[in-house]
């Protein structure tokens, strides 16, 4: 099983205060197609980069590059078998995360017409893309 690594660089040498820190955290999901891509794994136990590259229709360099930040955060974690690359999430608490964020968002939008629809809208986290 692959090691899970913390980057110093991103999350600091540990002298920062909690709040820093957590905005770094936060630094890692700041893109809608990081989101996406955690997202849909979340939905299953792993999914290989050409599975990502059908669900989010990227180019597979800019799949490449939001994978890689999401790896630096130490969001997901990578496997190579053979000549496949797959990703899973590293803490089943990321796909927690993005589920209350969205329920969230809901409140946040449910007074405003334009919107209501579209959260009304929004399938189910878990379900397959």
């Amino acid at each position: 099983m692959p090691e899970r690594k913390t980057n110093s660089v991103v999350f600091g040498d540990g002298e920062q205060p909690l709040y820093e820190i957590k905005a770094n955290l936060f630094k890692g999901l700041s893109h809608p197609y990081r989101i996406r891509v955690l997202e849909i794994l979340s939905s299953r136990t792993e999914a290989s980069v050409s599975e990502m590259l059908a669900d989010t229709g990227l180019e597979a360099s800019h799949l490449s590059q939001h994978l890689a930040v999401l790896r630096k955060y130490g969001l997901v974690i990578s496997e190579r078998r053979a000549s496949v690359v797959f990703y899973r999430l590293a803490f089943p608490q990321v796909a927690d995360l993005l589920a209350v964020s969205r329920e969230l968002l809901g409140q946040i939008l449910a007074g405003s017409n334009a919107h209501s629809a579209v959260v009304a809208g929004l399938p189910a986290l878990g379900a397959q893309s």
